[in-house]
């Protein structure tokens, strides 16, 4: 009898319109949809009998839901939703393997319960951006104070100041308040409006992106705050920083208003900023630069251990143990007080800078290393009678420091040497042999940077003196010290301990282990 392709196909149909007692067990598996036609495809051109496996039904296994993209209908302990990728280190999150990985991820707590604590891992990095914008806003400053621009706009407005003049009327109304504040009488009488229009964006700037700063903070505070429950400590960092910012804006008013007072014109005196108040201005924006940046440091590295409390790896803990070790040995301590030390060192020298560029010291003895031949100016001008203000003249000895310009700078040169002997010790001390095996690898390349740019910022100052105080070396001048400082807040920060956030998230993560168990 002669084979036809088409038999086994018309048996398999017969077969299926008998009673269920004569259907083949396989095809009972197979009777729907595309698993039908799969299983008689390859009997088309076949001679082989018909087998009798059953193909199985694929099995679906209850699997934890992965953290990055968990469904919306799903309102995990600590999970995001399917439209908000979870890039958060979340005490909900579990660690291990095996059965204890496998679990159910408890449902939200009711009632009385907290949420989790949380750090979105977006948080460093946004702290990280502010602290750029401030560096900015720094750099711009110092263009200002530079270019002469910082009293061009006599007014303060805080929301309706943030538009500049667009209109000929507008500027004309500006120009001609300008006409009558003490710069625009006793030193700038005969400048064109196109000048004025060049001071007067300068400080717009610099007061545009104060503002901005302002909002790019306050809004992802607001955000993070009302949106995570934080580790404690970091919420009272963020209002003490926006605070700060609010602080640093004040101060710039209060600094510009002493330029503008009458009493200028009436002494016939140079219009200026206090140098004072330059010197708090400035002071305060350090401070709220070294904040932003050591708060963002400080949750980068708790966010690493907390990883590190996650995986629950043999080779994470005995990472985690060496380091903790390598933080309590004694010549590791010393070198930790060493670079707090000279980050103050740098900060204090930053400080009296601000004192040199309120009195424009660095018009006077500009050379170097000396001052008039000598390696320290005659004493009656370092301690001139002529700046006592009490009869007695008790107080000659504190303002000749902060308003007699060559006791300035001799103070400055004084601090930058001291400060710069320190900062090239550093590579040194790292290699010393009680250090040499000890520091990670991250100090040690910190401490090579920092020394570089210490090398660089004593260049730039020496330079900008000889100079006679050229804007663009003056500007990087500033900025230098800046970046000395960031140098020193990455080499404190490699060695810093972990924080009161990895031993909220470890609570957080033992007491939900506890009640899964």
């Amino acid at each position: 009898m002669a084979f036809s392709p088409c038999q086994p196909i018309m048996g398999s149909v017969r077969s299926l319109l008998a009673g269920p007692s004569r259907r083949p067990a396989h095809l009972l598996a197979n009777i729907s949809g595309s698993s039908l036609t799969a299983s008689i495809r390859p009997r088309l051109f076949s001679t082989a009998p018909l087998r009798s496996e059953r193909i199985p039904f694929p099995r679906h296994h209850h699997r934890q839901q992965p953290l990055f993209f968990t469904p919306s209908f799903q309102r995990t302990h600590g999970a995001s939703t399917f439209f908000t990728p979870s890039h958060r280190f979340s005490t909900a999150a579990g660690s291990g393997a095996g059965a204890g990985a496998a679990e159910a991820i408890p449902p939200f707590p009711t009632g009385d319960a907290s949420p989790p604590v949380v750090i979105p891992r977006s948080l460093p990095y946004w702290l990280f951006g502010c602290s750029a914008l401030v560096f900015g806003i720094i750099v711009i400053g110092g263009l200002t104070r530079l270019t002469e621009s910082g009293l061009s706009i006599v007014e303060w407005q805080p929301i309706t100041g943030i538009l500049p003049p667009l209109t000929k009327e507008d500027w004309d109304a500006e120009w001609e308040k300008y006409k009558v504040s003490p710069e625009g009488i006793l030193t700038n009488s005969n400048i064109e409006m196109d000048d004025f229009k060049k001071i007067f964006f300068m400080e717009w700037a610099h007061r545009i992106a104060g503002r901005a700063l302002g909002v790019l903070f306050v809004v992802p505070t607001i955000y993070y705050m009302s949106r995570y429950r934080l580790p404690r400590p970091l919420p009272t960092k963020l209002l003490v920083l926006g605070l700060g910012i609010g602080l640093q804006g004040v101060l710039g008013w209060y600094m510009v208003k002493s330029g503008l007072d009458e009493q200028i014109v009436t002494d016939k005196a140079v219009p200026r900023v206090s140098q004072y108040r330059l010197a708090a201005h400035l002071t305060a924006a350090l401070a709220l630069y070294i904040g932003m940046v050591q708060t963002a440091i400080g949750i980068r590295g708790d966010l690493r251990t907390a990883n590190v409390l996650r995986s629950g790896s043999a080779e994470s803990r005995l990472a985690s143990e060496r380091f903790r070790e390598i933080l309590a040995n004694g010549a590791v301590k010393r070198f930790k007080i060493t670079s707090h030390i000279a980050l103050s060192m740098v900060l204090l020298t930053a400080i009296s800078g601000a004192f040199v560029a309120g009195l424009d010291a660095g018009l006077v003895y500009n050379e170097f290393p000396t001052m008039g031949g000598r390696l320290m100016p005659p004493t009656d001008e370092l301690l001139d009678k002529r700046y006592a203000k009490r009869a007695d003249q008790s107080d000659v000895w504190w303002r000749n420091i902060f308003e007699n310009p060559v006791t300035a700078q001799f103070d400055h040169r004084l601090f930058a040497t001291a400060t710069f002997t320190v900062l090239v010790s550093l590579p040194f001390l790292a290699r010393a042999r009680s250090l040499r095996n000890v520091l990670p690898r991250a100090t040690r390349n910190w401490a090579n940077l920092t020394a570089a740019a210490a090398v660089t910022q004593v260049t730039l100052g020496i330079t900008t003196l000889l100079y006679l105080v050229p804007i663009p070396l003056a500007a990087m001048h500033q900025a230098g010290s800046v970046v000395l400082l960031t140098c020193l807040m990455g080499l404190a920060g490699s060695l810093r301990r972990p924080g009161k956030a990895v031993e909220a998230l470890r609570r957080g993560l033992v007491d939900i282990r506890t009640k899964r168990r």
